[in-house]
């Protein structure tokens, strides 16, 4: 094995050894720490579920019918008997659709069952309100990863990733009773209503800037943009006199192009492109032969060998469904309340080292820090899991006898109804995004709070066990990351209620963004093996390192024994992954999150504990001039 200076490669320096052994598992493209707590949690989860099922005895009633749908799930024989009957009538509902007018009848009752439409209609927090909820509307997603792939140079890409769904999509329409030759025409259909939509909507680096998807349009003119269809009608038969006036478009190129994407003309177009989504969405519902099917096209782009058991499949679907239920159970047996408490308390601690960093920030005047100052104060933590779960979870009930699509299509419904009705109803900011099961953390720009499930709250992340030193580096800089996101290039246009709102001054809006552009220029155009990086587009998680590196430091000179050694290579620890070559290349373009090598790697190369812990120098692979290195907050 290459013997690698940690002065050259901190991440292969402490991961080498690691990534020599790891395996990726067969159902998955990547492993990594991320990853080894997920399987931990679904292999811990899995045998609770099958304990549950095989003693009939349940917690309460939402993990019963979670069990039951686990159970479904889990019954192969009963799908492969009904293989793709269940599917039938949603599919006849599209082929009875001969004209624009035909959809028109229909349109409250696609938006209401999720059925795809040339446009994608939801109900989320309104950006300038964010006490209140408003109605989005943005174009579909296309079939390839990003619609960069779409663009001149790309061909070659482009046209192996339609091949092998176009491969998929033939397999799983010879379950249907069209025509060798109509499934031909269904697929051409739906590839030219693709490339219509490519044309127009976001790429995946636009719809990063999220705050841009912030455009309010009178709904009589959005009507007008999506003729032949009837908006004001859809809007009034889902709401009748409290019909919203104004909608979000998230995506105004689209819009603006709407009727060259559906016309009349077209609509043969979209008829076939919509079938054949509901059968892509639907078939992992049915027999493991059409999950199989179904499942190939991302298996293959992403490098994923074998599709997963059915036992892992319905853990996965089961908690989709019943999240929060399967969160909650899963923190109140699994997460401690004395490694609560010490989280708490470290979250607390750097929050204040980030107001301080802010009060001596060089960028912002007194103003601008004092109002940097008041989100940092009224920011609201989520730890491990929530007290209790949601008042939906009373109404996600199912009728045993019913098939898998069934039962999932009636859960979708509710929640979908529920979801739509939010827009006459208060933001509700006590609600959480992210199940006590999930290895993972987020901040939330519009109620300015920060979650962290207690599945993430483990080694390498955080231990009781580790040192200080080593938690601040892991579970500290990730804490000190979704900080941070308050005050990226999107949070930042946030206020302290989550109200989009310039609360800078002129100037010092201008200073931080020299700070974005120069960070932007640190990581874009970087050759890696399997492809260059892109810097704007991953700008936003850059910023969040650097600051959740930034503000740990910050704390690491207030702490006694600190041991910098333990804190760097931790943090380069916590970021190992190992993937297939297929799905490195996919996060090119799909991640906002840079390559795991260098979200090790380029952060500490911007502080001077680096040089000083490791007498790193000029000639090493992991030095920067000081006049190129950024430090943001």
């Amino acid at each position: 094995m290459e013997k690698i200076r940690i002065q050259d490669d901190l991440y292969n320096y402490v991961n080498q050894e690691w990534e020599a052994q790891a395996v990726i598992p067969s159902d998955r493209p990547r492993t990594g720490a991320f990853d080894e707590l997920a399987i931990e949690v679904e292999k811990l989860l899995i045998d609770d579920l099958n304990d549950m099922v095989k003693n009939g005895t349940y917690p309460n009633d939402y993990l019963k019918y979670a069990c039951l749908l686990y159970s479904k799930v889990k019954d192969v024989k009963k799908r492969n008997r009904d293989g793709i009957k269940p599917l039938l009538k949603t599919l006849q509902r599209i082929e009875k659709l001969n004209t624009v007018n035909d959809l028109n009848k229909k349109l409250k009752d696609f938006v209401e069952d999720f059925l795809p439409l040339p446009f994608v209609f939801t109900i989320d927090v309104d950006m300038k309100n964010a006490e209140n909820h408003a109605v989005f509307v943005q174009g579909p997603s296309v079939i390839l990863p990003d619609v960069t792939f779409y663009k001149e140079g790309m061909e070659e890409r482009k046209n192996m990733f339609l091949g092998l769904w176009s491969k998929m999509v033939k397999e799983l329409l010879s379950f249907t009773d069209l025509s060798e030759e109509d499934q031909d025409k269904y697929i051409k259909d739906a590839l030219a209503f693709d490339e219509l939509i490519a044309k127009y909507v976001k790429s995946n680096e636009e719809w990063s800037e999220y705050a841009k998807m912030y455009n309010p349009y009178k709904a009589s003119k959005v009507a007008s943009l999506v003729k032949p269809l009837k908006f004001k009608k859809l809007l009034s038969n889902l709401y009748g006199e409290a019909a919203p006036s104004v909608v979000i478009v998230a995506e105004p190129r689209y819009f603006a192009s709407f009727k060259e994407v559906f016309n009349e003309e077209t609509f043969i177009l979209y008829k076939h492109w919509a079938y054949i989504q509901i059968l892509i969405k639907s078939s992992s519902l049915l027999s493991e032969e059409l999950r199989n099917i179904a499942g190939s096209y991302q298996r293959a782009i992403s490098g994923i060998k074998e599709m997963s058991t059915p036992e892992k499949f319905a853990y996965k679907l089961v908690s989709m469904e019943y999240s929060e239920p399967v969160g909650l159970y899963y923190g109140e047996k699994y997460f401690g309340e004395e490694a609560k408490k010490d989280i708490v308390e470290m979250v607390m601690e750097i929050i204040e080292a980030y107001k301080e960093r802010v009060k001596t920030s060089d960028i912002l005047a007194e103003e601008t820090k004092e109002k940097a100052i008041l989100k940092l104060s009224t920011l609201k933590v989520k730890m491990g899991y929530p007290d209790k779960v949601e008042t939906i979870y009373d109404k996600l009930v199912f009728e045993e006898k019913d098939s898998l699509l069934k039962v999932v299509s009636s859960l979708h419904k509710i929640r979908r109804l529920e979801e739509l009705s939010r827009l006459t109803k208060e933001v509700d900011r006590s609600r959480w995004h992210m199940p006590g099961n999930m290895v993972n953390a987020c901040y939330d720009p519009f109620s300015n709070d920060i979650t962290f499930p207690a599945a993430i709250l483990q080694p390498p992340f955080y231990s009781i066990k580790q040192s200080r030193s080593e938690n601040l580096g892991g579970i500290g800089a990730v804490i000190g990351h979704e900080i941070s996101h308050a005050f990226d290039n999107n949070g930042a246009l946030f206020d302290e209620k989550g109200n989009l709102s310039n609360w800078w001054t002129k100037e010092d809006f201008k200073k931080f963004n020299a700070k974005t552009k120069a960070m932007v220029k640190q990581f874009d155009g970087i050759e890696l093996p399997w492809g260059i990086v892109n810097g704007k587009f991953i700008v936003s998680e850059n910023i969040a390192d650097n600051g959740g590196v930034a503000v740990t430091l910050h704390v690491m000179a207030k702490t006694k024994d600190a041991n910098y050694e333990e804190y760097f290579m931790n943090w380069g620890r916590v970021w190992r992954l190992k993937s297939s070559e297929e799905f490195k290349k996919l996060l090119l373009a799909m991640d906002v999150h840079g390559p795991a090598i260098l979200r090790a790697n380029m952060p500490p190369k911007n502080f001077d504990e680096w040089y000083n812990t490791f007498n790193v120098k000029k000639s090493d692979k992991m030095y920067i001039a000081p006049n190129k290195r950024v430090v943001v907050w």
